[in-house]
């Protein structure tokens, strides 16, 4: 397989999104000790999101965002601009609560989508929405038996309009080497993250929130958040830290930080995409165990992320975004195994980040009224819209707990206080990390060498001992 172009590859500097919006003029760090209706810490998508609607709700109240870097620094600045309607968890609350209860979640998610965009168009945020739904597909028999499977488990959780297509209808829309299927949902857009989180950082300042940056906060507890510059007391505390929560005092083992890289390439000519297709920007996926993720972004380049090391030592993260050659080099023979016409393309840049992983796989939205303390997080790699409802759910148990409204809708879903054990000390979450995803890369390989329709039974065990399902 050619290596294509990797010479010159701009390594990490956050992102790519950032080195085409630059980096932000930081916000003032917090002055001292303070208070606060509701502190927020963390100044991602949950974080601002909360913000947002909270004072949108409540326009009194007096919010504080802390935030350990800037805006948007960690997996809200890094991601792939997938806006989609995948909730981490939803078969294992469906396990715990019923089908009905798991079909009230993904509904949810469905109309998180249209939220989110009809937002940015009511603020005026131009992040490079297109709404062209979600493509996953499968270019083995192993992978076409799972996206079948998968396709009819979505029907069952209430997703009427996903469609399923075989190798002629798939390649008329996007030209994978090798495709046998695709399955897609219109629940799905593209999007430029950056734009994203900056236009919400701006509109919650436009609204009165107040955001300290270059403040990290080393300990919550009840009715505090303190950090190196001082403490904020507040009757509410939101942890919105997503992957970076194991650096918070008392969280090594809350949830992991898996960390995930990307590859964009240069802008393509007219001539290439003209063999690619991919005329409707729909954010592409496949089948494999170890998946990729990409978008044909608003510029013509093509975005492209997947596991590269996926995990370091001691829940560490990476320093801002730099990424091993090997990784980078992975992901670019990908990318040519996909699109074999994009060998002689050049990869512009190269990044990582973390998203933040629970022991069961299950992202989770929690108030604990005894203490004020709430949290919202463990995306598993969905946090583009899953941070928008995760942040209408908090609003409405803080509005509940308050005595402000009743319960909703939101504050029902079955993912709502959910309880989860820790992570496992080292080294054994190190080596089972990194145990699992050899075997996923091995599965991959030899279901792509073989051609049983059958998944390879390493994945299988993967699973089990990771507790996916």
């Amino acid at each position: 397989m050619s290596s294509g172009r990797t010479t010159g590859t701009a390594d990490g500097g956050i992102s790519f999104w950032y080195a085409k919006e630059g980096i932000p003029v930081p916000r003032e760090p917090l002055p001292g000790d303070s208070t606060a209706d509701v502190c927020i810490v963390g100044g991602g998508y949950t974080g601002l999101w909360a913000a947002y609607y909270l004072k949108k709700a409540v326009p009194f109240l007096n919010i504080t965002v802390l935030e350990a870097k800037f805006c948007g620094y960690g997996a809200s600045g890094r991601n792939g601009g997938w806006l989609y309607n995948g909730v981490a968890g939803r078969d294992r609350y469906a396990k715990l609560h019923g089908h009905d209860a798991a079909v009230r979640l993904q509904r949810a998610m469905n109309d998180t989508v249209r939220e989110v965009t009809d937002v940015t168009e009511a603020e005026g945020i131009d992040a490079d929405i297109h709404r062209g739904g979600v493509l996953e597909v499968a270019y083995t028999p192993a992978q076409l038996a799972r996206l079948k499977d998968f396709h009819s488990v979505e029907i069952a959780f209430g997703e009427s309009d996903r469609v399923l297509r075989g190798a002629r209808e798939t390649a008329e829309r996007i030209r994978v080497a090798g495709v046998v299927g695709s399955s897609w949902t219109p629940h799905g857009a593209r999007l430029h993250p950056v734009k994203l989180v900056k236009g919400l950082a701006a509109a919650v300042e436009a609204l009165g929130v107040t955001v300290h940056e270059s403040t990290p906060v080393t300990e919550i507890r009840p009715k505090h958040a303190v950090t190196p510059y001082g403490t904020v007391r507040a009757p509410y505390v939101l942890r919105c830290t997503e992957g970076f929560t194991a650096g918070i005092k008392g969280h090594r083992r809350t949830w992991l930080p898996m960390n995930s890289s990307m590859i964009v390439t240069e802008p393509l000519s007219d001539a290439l995409w003209e063999t690619i297709g991919w005329d409707g920007r729909e954010t592409l996926g496949d089948m494999a165990h170890a998946y990729m993720y990409a978008q044909r972004t608003a510029d013509g380049r093509i975005a492209l992320g997947g596991r590269g090391v996926p995990y370091r030592f001691g829940s560490k993260t990476d320093n801002d975004g730099r990424t091993q050659p090997a990784t980078v080099q992975a992901l670019r023979d990908l990318l040519v195994r996909f699109f074999p016409t994009t060998a002689g393309v050049h990869v512009d840049h190269a990044w990582s980040g973390v998203l933040g992983v629970p022991r069961d796989w299950c992202a989770t939205v929690t108030l604990d009224r005894s203490t004020g303390l709430g949290w919202a997080g463990g995306y598993v790699g969905s946090g583009v819209a899953t941070s928008n409802l995760a942040a209408r759910t908090l609003r409405d148990l803080i509005q509940q707990d308050s005595g402000q409204a009743g319960p909703t809708e939101l504050t029902a879903l079955p993912w709502v206080n959910h309880k989860v054990r820790g992570w496992e000390p080292e080294p054994l979450r190190w080596l089972g990390v990194h145990g699992m995803y050899a075997a996923y890369r091995a599965a991959d390989r030899r279901e792509a060498a073989s051609f049983r329709a059958t998944t390879d039974p390493l994945a299988r065990a993967a699973d089990r001992i990771a507790g996916r399902h």
